[in-house]
């Protein structure tokens, strides 16, 4: 009995031997807050010779969470990984705890999503470390395990949920297209068109990255069309002017005023007027191509290529500025002074 159990002992020793592992040492651990704004919340940390981890949630509807595991040598095939959530050496006794199987692809990070991210960053909070097992192809299919450290976690993931808290429900892609409608028989933005106006305001001021608003505003076919026309001018130079207030440079905002043209419902009818009285809001920003895998957390080690421009959200031709000047102490984006009057029998209605 003593002999075999030496003999499963020593048989068991090549296979632990030859799992090469990658971990922060206790004094190495470092966790980092490198995205603290209502667009992005990014709780990084650093894995010594192997690359970087981070949590990261974003702005949007829905609640989420991802884990991103970023070697610094890209992942050289698709393979099967094993997600483990293993006691710290100092506690033993305890046992290890299979959290799930996952896949990672070809020249992609490692991306634990959703639930299984909540799960790792639960098994962190216990004092736990989660870790990845794969074979590698870097090192002829040895056994790699990469283990995320608890050590020194715990601080930061307060500020994290901290950052959580001030997230902006709503993405880049809920208002890059924007149309905002006016009340009947008023300059004022109707109660919803205020609300957009507002989570545009809010978004523009946390994205350095918009670099293009364009701005179209139209009316309805009553009031005369030069009437009609400087309405329209003076309703986009006001949207103009809220979004400058909101750090916009002035310079990257576009605007043109169209009066009656281009409707797209009937003048006939009250629900027509109502959606052809509007202002149309186009945005676009600069993203770039480079990716950040830092020899320390948060430091890129590759820039890549120059800033390209997500066209996407661009629907407007550029547009030649034709607004009268608002007078200073006018609300902004809210109200766009009174229409002309006019000698016909519409010119006391609004457009």
């Amino acid at each position: 009995m003593k002999y075999s159990y030496l003999v499963g002992l020593l048989l068991a020793l090549p296979s632990q031997a030859a799992v090469l592992e990658y971990g922060a040492p206790l004094d190495q651990s470092v966790w980092r807050l490198t995205g603290d704004t209502p667009l992005e919340c990014r709780l990084e940390h650093f894995i010594p010779g192997y690359g970087s981890g981070a949590f990261v949630s974003r702005a949007g509807k829905n609640i989420n969470l991802d884990f991103e595991l970023r070697p610094l040598r890209p992942n050289a095939r698709i393979q099967t990984v094993t997600l483990r959530s293993v006691p710290p050496r100092w506690r033993p006794g305890m046992s290890e705890t299979a959290l799930s199987t996952i896949r990672f692809y070809k020249q992609f990070d490692g991306l634990v999503e959703g639930q299984t991210a909540w799960t790792m960053m639960g098994e962190l909070e216990q004092g736990r470390f989660p870790a990845f097992m794969f074979r590698d192809w870097y090192h002829s299919g040895q056994t790699v395990q990469v283990s995320v450290s608890a050590v020194g976690f715990y601080a930061r993931y307060q500020s994290f949920l901290m950052c959580l808290q001030s997230l902006l429900p709503y993405t880049f892609e809920d208002i890059a297209f924007t149309a905002l409608n006016y009340e009947q028989n008023s300059d004022q933005l109707t109660p919803y068109s205020r609300r957009r106006l507002e989570m545009i305001g809010q978004y523009v001021k946390a994205d350095p990255s918009i670099d293009m608003l364009v701005i179209n505003a139209y009316t309805d076919s009553y009031g005369g069309r030069w009437p009609n026309q400087k309405l329209s001018e003076r309703r986009a130079a006001a949207i103009k002017q809220y979004f400058a207030d909101q750090g916009i440079d002035p310079k990257r905002i576009e605007l043109q005023g169209h009066g009656e043209k281009q409707h797209v419902a009937s003048n006939e009818t009250a629900d027509g007027r109502a959606v052809n009285r509007r202002v149309i809001i186009s945005m676009s920003r600069s993203l770039p191509t480079y990716e950040n895998r830092g020899l320390e957390v948060g430091e890129p080690i590759f820039t890549g290529q120059p800033e390209v421009t997500d066209k996407a959200a661009i629907v407007s031709p550029a547009a030649t500025e034709a607004a009268a000047p608002q007078s200073k102490g006018a609300a902004p984006a809210i109200t766009a002074g009174p229409q002309n009057s006019n000698a016909s029998a519409k010119s006391n209605k609004k457009a």
